[in-house]
Formats: structure tokens, sequence, C-alpha cells
């Protein structure tokens, strides 16, 4: 299923600019997302808008985290995205004419009005800190892994 990469590439920033003690510039954002920095700007002033981010001019000046991270919600987030389309499959339109192809997109446009709403709630539950919990968490079993490998390598 395809899904708008959007909202995970904002987290992945944000993810990102957590773990620093200092501002990220949007080139140093450019590079953790494999993008260009014009792109990083466009989506973090909405960000800024949103009261999300703060940013900084000249030397020390960069991105910064405006609320703590148990205060953001990925919800907040996709709202200051412009609340995107999440799921980017859409209707047939080859024979539009047809009934059969009309009952089918129905039932999907049902299907997927649905199981949006769903996500959307979803997203309302889940911080910016429960991410960065389970990032800490993974990238702790990574280097457990990592020192057994080294442990088990012959000399």
């Amino acid at each position: 299923m395809k899904r708008n990469s959007r909202l995970s590439a904002v987290l992945h920033a944000l993810l990102h600019m957590a773990e620093r003690e200092r501002p990220m510039t949007s080139d140093e954002l450019a590079l953790c997302l494999h993008t260009n920095p014009v792109v990083v700007r466009r989506t973090m002033a909405g960000l800024r808008e949103a009261g999300l981010v703060t940013s900084g001019r000249g030397h020390g000046g960069g991105w910064t985290l405006a609320r703590p991270l148990e205060d953001v919600t990925m919800h907040d987030i996709y709202a200051a995205l412009g609340e995107p389309m999440l799921f980017q499959m859409g209707n047939v339109s080859e024979s539009p004419g047809c009934l059969v192809e009309q009952a089918v997109n129905h039932a999907l446009d049902d299907a997927f009005r649905d199981a949006e709403v769903m996500l959307i709630a979803r997203l309302g539950q889940v911080t910016l800190a429960t991410l960065a919990d389970d990032f800490k968490r993974r990238f702790a079993e990574h280097r457990a892994a990592l020192k057994q490998l080294g442990k088990t390598r012959p000399g």
C-alpha cells in the first residue's frame, strides 16, 4: 500500500532534532532526509507557524523544537502539514460509465475513509516522546547486537 511520506519524513527530522542539544541547520536536516535544504525550509516553515519548531539565523542558528516531546502528538504534526491524504490509493476511472467500477469505487472510498478516520484518531495518541523512547530502545538493542558480534569474532 502506498502512503504519503511527508509525515514520516517530518517525524524523522523531528527525532533527529530531539537527539541534538543544539539547533540543526536545514543543510543537516536535508542530509538526514536525503532531500534538498529548500524542501526542509518549506516544510519546517509550516511547523514553525504551528508552534512546533523555532528557527534562528546566523552563527548558532537553525531549527529547534518549540515544545517538549511529550506535548506534541503525531496528529499535531499531521495538522501542521495541512492534513495530507494518508492513503494514496484512488479510484479506477478506466470506464466511468461501468456500474461495476462505480460499485467497487464506492466500496473502496468508504473503506479508505473509515480507515483514515481511525488512523487520524490514533495519531492523536502517539507523542514524539513515545517515538523517541522507541528509537532509543531500538538503538540500544542495535548497539548491544553489534557489541555481541564483536565479541564472537575471532581475534
